[in-house]
């Protein structure tokens, strides 16, 4: 969560010391990667779809005040009712207000990272409303009181022992059992009678359409589909960026989507949400509401390098294959988007002040560019970002945060000695003789030696052996 108690560091320390974590991590993403790679094993397809999925995000993206005008228009023709949020209070607020004109006081809630963002199930609870996460995963870590740990697979930190331990603490009646099957069944059972029970139905978009006002929701559990058709009123949140402008730009998001998050060439269900139930239908919400949050992504999308960003299709790919990422685990980033993607993302929204180390937990390996199915520049973004944090702008909330003047001296400092000829073979001169005599404890060697061997410095210059060969200076 954004407080000023965020400290990167030492939570990815406390993960890498938590061998349980690491193993957990380690057998999930290894079969992750494997499964996904099995889904584009053809090369040629890989680059024709991932090259077709940017452009749709792309060309929404060069459209979006012109979509988001169209995407309302069209939903308010078809009787769900728009309603816009700046910031994650005023979004909270607006479905606060809905839940209370119906008298609400249990919502059940499909899977939604917008609302994960808006910190909802917190903010209701204060309002004395109850709100339970209906997909399995999200039900798991509420019962923990936890964040997600992954967009995608949110208790993936968590193995069946752990899990099947939880149950049996925090459900009523509940045997232990480390059968998967029971496990799922005991969930069901108690969510089954907060579906028929709720008052409203909250849920997330994954793509919502401009040129016809549907709402696209895909999910193998079930929950969607329950949460979207029982409850009387239906409240769905979205980021602005979600809107796509044809209904034929769903089929490849759909398909790089679900292979690149959970390797299923299609999900068990896809909800296409298009107006609430009409006269003589026997299911469905009688009201939808839409809730279109901005939350710093109008500022984002002024940028044009930094709206790449909202590219995003939320697949979680990235998270896979980031080495950081797969061995500090989720809970590390302290936010409701981790690995790549959050660090590119959350210290836009929440400000380098408070989100500066994240751009930082990057290696610039590139794994994260090349597996992105929408081809977001991420390691670009993320140079950006450290250039932003150093440097005050306009561009990104509390740019210069971290703008040091010891730093910048440092910097000018070897600019100025290896532009000049003759300082830098003072300087190379000097590291030779003495450079290796300094203790690892100094304190500009202190954090690189904490995690690395000491530089050591060779007895004699380049340039010294190059003269021993007759190799004359340039």
């Amino acid at each position: 969560m954004a407080h000023a108690e965020i400290d990167f560091g030492k939570a990815s320390r406390a993960a890498l010391q938590d061998p349980q974590l690491r193993a957990n991590f380690r057998r999930a993403m290894d079969g992750l990667m494997s499964k996904r790679a099995a889904q584009f094993a053809d090369s040629a397809e890989w680059h024709s779809m991932r090259a077709l999925g940017a452009s749709v995000r792309l060309r929404a993206l060069s459209k979006l005040p012109e979509l988001l005008e169209k995407l309302e228009e069209n939903c308010t023709r078809n009787g769900i009712t728009v309603h816009w949020a700046s910031t994650t209070d005023e979004a909270n607020a607006i479905v606060l207000e809905i839940m209370l004109r119906v008298n609400a006081k249990l919502a059940v809630k499909g899977k939604s990272m917008v609302s994960e963002e808006m910190h909802l199930n917190a903010f209701l609870e204060k309002h004395g409303i109850e709100a339970i996460e209906a997909d399995l995963g999200e039900y798991i870590i509420q019962l923990d009181h936890e964040m997600p740990s992954h967009i995608i697979m949110p208790a993936i930190h968590k193995n069946t022992k752990q899990i099947a331990q939880l149950f049996r603490d925090k459900i009523k009646e509940a045997e232990y059992t480390e059968d998967v099957d029971q496990l799922t069944g005991l969930a069901r059972r108690v969510l089954r009678k907060k579906f028929m029970n709720a008052d409203v139905g909250i849920s997330g978009v994954n793509a919502a359409v401009a040129e016809t006002g549907t709402l696209c929701l895909v999910e193998n559990e079930g929950n969607g589909r329950m949460v979207t058709t029982v409850p009387p009123v239906h409240i769905a949140v979205m980021g602005l960026e979600k809107v796509v402008e044809k209904l034929e730009d769903v089929p490849p998001v759909l398909s790089l989507l679900t292979r690149s998050a959970t390797a299923q060439p299609i999900t068990t269900y896809v909800n296409m949400i298009t107006s609430p139930r009409k006269d003589g239908e026997k299911d469905g919400p009688r009201e939808i509401h839409l809730v279109i949050l901005d939350n710093g992504r109008s500022k984002i999308y002024a940028d044009e390098e930094l709206r790449h960003t909202l590219r995003c299709i939320r697949c979680g790919a990235c998270m896979n294959h980031c080495p950081v990422y797969t061995r500090v685990g989720g809970h590390a980033y302290q936010a409701p988007y981790p690995g790549p993607i959050g660090k590119i993302l959350v210290p836009q929204m929440e400000g380098l002040d408070k989100r500066g180390a994240m751009p930082h937990a990057c290696t610039m390996c590139n794994a994260c560019v090349e597996i992105c199915p929408v081809q977001i520049p991420i390691a670009g973004l993320m140079n950006r970002l450290r250039e932003e944090a150093v440097h005050p702008g306009p561009a990104v909330k509390d740019a210069g945060a971290q703008a040091s003047k010891a730093e910048a001296l440092v910097w000018k400092g070897w600019a100025a000695t290896f532009s000049s000829p003759t300082a830098y073979r003072m300087a190379t001169t000097v590291l030779s003789a003495v450079g290796n005599a300094a203790p690892a404890s100094l304190p500009l060697l202190k954090e690189w030696t904490s995690v690395r061997a000491k530089p050591r410095f060779a007895g004699r210059t380049l340039h010294d052996l190059a003269r021993d060969r007759g190799i004359p200076d340039v």
